[in-house]
């Protein structure tokens, strides 16, 4: 039974309370139906591959509709809660940022990632001020994770990266966020440090180098999100095997690994 979009938000932040919640993230209706199939217990979505999937560059580049309406397809089609990466918040208006999230929380979404990217901190906490008054305006208690790039970007020493951390997720926490996304921090020393210091759950991301879901447990983590990997690897998978049709026209490797049609189409159709 689907949950009420409130319960879907209390169901949510209860998943970040222990243990590792790991999110393989969805970019659309189908892949989203797809994860939440093999037993995810909620969906997340990369921004990078919800704007591959239209056309579009990463970066806040996606027209606000078009997002909207991808939250949309993929509320109709899963049970789970659902969050939403925002990137940015697609504007440096903390008002429009609001009007943003309070759109897809009025398609079914309970969460939302947000990033400082390149921008100012302080910009960052208006809009998580923002998107947390768009949550108690649509009576949920939206779950607000705060990305910050000190790591991503990897423009700073290790030291200034692991201090710089540390000083936006406490403004981040001070300005409403409920959990701390560090993504490109592998180290387990800098892990293990974030974690405790910072009061709210904190996620990583998967890399190259980042320590077992195990270990990531006891080093503190509440959540380990897969990013764009998954439909990188799937984006190599589709180019090589198109190159390798388009060169021989051989038919043996499409059907090689292949999720067999009938078990696709049933699972659609139970959704639809």
């Amino acid at each position: 039974m689907k949950l009420t979009t409130a319960a879907s938000a209390r169901a949510f932040h209860s998943l970040h309370q222990s243990g590792l919640l790991l999110l393989p993230n969805a970019w659309d209706a189908g892949s989203a139906c797809l994860i939440e199939s093999v037993g995810a217990k909620a969906i997340a979505t990369t921004s990078a591959a919800v704007a591959w999937s239209h056309g579009y560059e990463d970066g806040n580049f996606l027209p606000g509709p078009m997002l909207v309406a991808t939250v949309s397809e993929i509320i109709r089609v899963i049970r789970v809660p659902l969050s939403v990466d925002i990137e940015g918040g697609f504007s440096d208006d903390p008002v429009a940022v609001g009007a943003t999230v309070a759109a897809i929380i009025g398609e079914g979404a309970v969460g939302v990632n947000i990033e400082d990217g390149l921008g100012a901190p302080e910009l960052l906490c208006r809009k998580i001020e923002q998107a947390k008054r768009a949550g108690t305006r649509s009576g949920i208690n939206l779950f607000v994770n705060a990305r910050t790039d000190s790591y991503l970007r990897n423009t700073l020493s290790p030291k200034r990266r692991l201090e710089e951390t540390l000083a936006r997720a406490e403004l981040y926490r001070a300005a409403g966020a409920d959990g701390i996304f560090v993504p490109g921090m592998v180290d387990a020393s800098a892990i293990r440090t974030v974690a405790a210091a910072v009061k709210l759950p904190l996620n990583v991301m998967a890399r190259g180098g980042l320590p077992s879901a195990a270990e990531l447990v006891n080093l503190g983590v509440r959540r380990l999100s897969a990013g764009s990997g998954i439909p990188e690897v799937m984006y190599g998978r589709i180019a090589a095997m198109a190159a390798a049709f388009l060169r021989t026209g051989e038919s043996a490797p499409l059907v090689q690994e292949a999720m067999p049609y009938g078990k696709i189409n049933a699972l659609m159709k139970a959704r639809a």
